[in-house]
């Protein structure tokens, strides 16, 4: 295998290569969930600073965990396949490993969340597992030192007005899926972003903003749609190849470059202009595969291709409903791939990018192709569950993973997201103590 930090970039069929090496056989197939929290301080609601995180890290070093450092700074820990990062404004990440179901994903994540509620009990430190900071002001919210968050900091709030609040306000679950084949990647690739609308408007968890609510169901929706690099990728729907996603992609800009530990400031120049060694500040140099795979993670759309498709677009919550998105998808993507692509395939880019649009707003009422959302999650529901119960991978008391539905099947029963329940609480009270309250053993009430 070429070793990515050392071999030149010559020509386009090496990134076609380099997606190519991706490819998993059927009976490879794993699900990788990444799921973010807020921290904040018992006291005020204040979200945690460094000295903070680095107590934490500090505690979980003694369970086995790896400390990640940054020149001299404690950044992330890492233990076997399993990272713990932290994102610009000290958002807390669990990128699991790759497993072969949720029941594997399931597990994990409560094994974790258990370490974290014996780090809660030694510490000033709670958790809300809401997707934007309900509490907070941007400008009160400590900044990671990490130097590629610096450059961010500068550059992604010149082609998005909400940029910021994603870096430093939002929380989200993200799901890697393999592919078999490029055909295959395409299918997975559209239907992801053709679900978009279903998925921010069914996970929707985010109804807060300083302290009262937004006026938004999935506010986290509506940050990443108005943030740079981001939102529906154009050529979904259009005919796609690993080709035809290399072409656009490179001609995003370049939002920072590591090279020889140095971190480079953008100047505009493309990835492009890079592999045509035209990069005004690194004279003539072209890039390694590294420096493609770190470009690739720099473009923040709904749906991503890396060596694997990441599903970016749902609300994070707690562990009561955390393997609910992880599973609705496993279902339709490694279950009932086929006949949810047949659903899928004719329909409109105007009618998908205006439900896309609409659904962090009116949720479950948005209307796509003729239907309410919420019609839409009972059709695709049902086909996520038959492909859970073809799957047929059964957990130690030999159910299969439809079992984790439960919490989507009452949204849809009753016709309310959680970001709705929610706000049915704050109206009693008018105030948000409940998020924190209810959140020290990882559910709230009712869920």
């Amino acid at each position: 295998m070429t070793n990515k930090s050392t071999s030149f970039i010559e020509n386009k069929n090496q990134l076609i290569q380099y997606f190519n090496d991706g490819i998993k056989k059927n009976t490879n197939l794993r699900i990788g969930v990444e799921h973010e929290k807020f921290l904040f301080n018992k006291t005020d609601l204040k979200r945690v600073d460094y000295d903070q995180i680095k107590k934490i890290f500090e505690i979980l070093k003694e369970k086995g965990w790896r400390p990640q450092l940054e020149k001299d700074k404690l950044v992330g820990l890492r233990r076997q396949n399993q990272k713990i990062t932290t994102e610009p404004g000290f958002q807390y990440e669990l990128s699991g490993a790759p497993f072969k179901n949720i029941h594997s994903v399931c597990s994990e994540n409560s094994s974790h969340f258990n370490e974290l509620k014996e780090v809660f009990k030694s510490t000033n430190i709670t958790t809300s597992s809401i997707a934007y900071d309900p509490f907070n002001k941007l400008a009160d919210i400590p900044k990671s030192p990490k130097e590629r968050y610096k450059i961010m900091t500068a550059e992604m709030p010149r082609g998005g007005k909400l940029s910021l609040d994603m870096m430093y306000k939002t929380a989200g679950i993200q799901i890697n899926y393999d592919y078999t084949s490029e055909e295959d990647f395409e299918k997975k690739f559209k239907i992801g972003n053709y679900l978009t609308p279903l998925t921010i408007a069914l996970f929707a968890n985010s109804p807060f903003s300083e302290n009262k609510p937004s006026g938004f169901l999935s506010y986290r929706g509506k940050v990443w749609q108005e943030t740079n690099r981001g939102g529906i990728m154009p050529i979904t729907f259009e005919k796609l190849n690993f080709e035809k996603y290399i072409d656009h992609v490179i001609n995003y800009p370049i939002l920072f470059l590591k090279k020889n530990g140095t971190y480079h400031s953008p100047n505009g120049q493309t990835f492009n202009d890079f592999l045509n060694g035209n990069l005004s500040f690194l004279k003539g140099e072209k890039p390694n595969l590294e420096d493609f795979e770190n470009h690739l993670g720099t473009i923040f759309t709904e749906i991503r291709l890396k060596q694997v498709i990441e599903f970016r677009s749902l609300d994070t919550c707690n562990f009561g409903c955390i393997c609910n998105g992880p599973s609705f998808f496993t279902g339709l993507i490694y279950g009932s791939l086929n006949e949810t692509y047949e659903i899928i395939k004719n329909w409109k880019k105007q009618d998908v990018m205006d439900a896309y649009l609409n659904a962090p707003k009116k949720g479950l009422n948005t209307v796509l192709q003729d239907k309410k959302l919420i019609d839409w999650a009972k059709i695709f529901l049902d086909l996520s569950k038959k492909g859970l119960q073809n799957r047929n991978e059964l957990n130690k008391s030999g159910k299969n993973e439809t079992i984790y539905l439960k919490h989507i099947e009452e949204i849809i029963n009753n016709k309310k997201t959680r970001a709705e329940m929610l706000i049915e609480q704050y109206n009693k009270t008018k105030k948000l103590d409940f998020l924190i309250s209810h959140d020290e053993n990882f559910s709230y009430s009712g869920f």
